[in-house]
């Protein structure tokens, strides 16, 4: 099933972000398999990073929690917030 996993830095923590991103993108690359599409979500000037946006396939709503709670990024105290919904690819279709 997939999840969409919407997640907010907190303002001024963009060292924080910097400081976890090697741990953060190894912890991704350990759940490759998992991964519909991930990246980072980005300011109105589309220069700095202010959040990530995780499209994820897990067996249910509770692995996809695990993984979200796991990540350095949410380790490290970077989120003010974290959202998880399920989700459907309807476009494009094929």
């Amino acid at each position: 099933m997939l999840f969409a996993v919407y997640c907010l830095d907190k303002a001024g923590h963009s060292q924080i972000r910097a400081d976890n991103r090697q741990a953060h993108l190894e912890y991704l690359d350990s759940f490759n398999s998992n991964i519909y599409t991930a990246g980072p979500l980005l300011d109105d000037e589309a220069k700095g990073m202010i959040g990530s946006l995780l499209i994820m396939d897990f067996p249910d709503r509770k692995a996809c929690e695990t993984f979200a709670a796991g990540d350095p990024y949410a380790k490290a105290g970077l989120f003010a917030s974290v959202r998880i919904t399920p989700w459907r690819k309807a476009r494009p279709q094929g």
